[in-house]
């Protein structure tokens, strides 16, 4: 608000989501997709604004960042209490049985975990994918458009003084013949110029083209996008 910037205008700029912004703007990170987007957000909008895109990710990091998971503490059964009495000798504490019990729980848990972690993974996995996809889509709408390729030529002749033109299409039909002493605008898919001096001043398209003077005639070929060339004589309309 103080550099007196559009949400639209940032959003354009950083290629980030207005929605993404707002919810940037009220601390809403739920909204994002995980916490490495809203990082990399973080970044790209404080550099954009002239902020310490460090301390605010690590703000972000202290204060909403979710913390891991816990260890998965190892499930250790009971020890059997029960011990002989008499003959001044105790049985030992725990059996065959109970070891082979002991071992087949500890994988069980193990395989848990492992499962647990893996489904975790697959989650993460494609909600980062699908963040990214979503986000390239985006990206593409948020690209104008190419403008359309120029069809036609605009040729305005600058007289400095009394001077012959004769212009025709390319395809040998005239568009103008006539001594003009000001300046004068055409406009076609294609101008051949036959000029009788080069004193003039010629603008295509809106911009000055420079070529050689010299005392004799001269010619031109002008199509759209800028492309010009020199026509020798023999190749100038009206026989020039």
């Amino acid at each position: 608000m103080r550099q007196g910037l559009d949400i639209s205008e940032l959003e354009a700029s950083t290629k980030i989501r207005a929605k993404y912004l707002r919810a940037l703007e009220n601390d809403e990170f739920s909204m994002l997709p995980g916490s490495t987007y809203v990082k990399s957000f973080l970044r790209t909008y404080a550099e954009h604004l002239g902020l310490d895109a460090q301390l605010l990710v690590e703000e972000y990091r202290a204060q909403h960042e979710p913390r891991g998971e816990g260890e998965v503490q190892a499930y250790v059964p009971p020890a059997r209490r029960e011990r002989e009495r008499g003959g001044g000798g105790g049985g030992p504490a725990f059996g065959p049985g109970t070891l082979l019990a002991f071992g087949v729980v500890l994988l069980l848990i193990i395989f848990a975990v492992i499962g647990l972690a893996s489904s975790n993974n697959k989650k993460h996995h494609k909600a980062a994918t699908a963040a990214k996809h979503k986000q390239h889509r985006a990206r593409q709408q948020a690209r104008p458009a190419p403008p359309p390729a120029p069809t036609t030529v605009s040729l305005k002749i600058v007289p400095s003084e009394s001077t012959y033109v004769c212009l025709d299409d390319g395809s040998g039909n005239k568009i103008s013949e006539a001594i003009i002493t000001s300046p004068q605008t055409y406009k076609a898919k294609r101008i051949r110029l036959n000029m009788g001096r080069s004193s003039a001043q010629l603008i295509v398209d809106g911009k000055n083209y420079n070529f050689t003077r010299s005392a004799s005639a001269v010619g031109f070929d002008f199509s759209p996008g800028g492309k010009s060339k020199v026509l020798p004589p023999g190749q100038r309309p009206c026989g020039g």
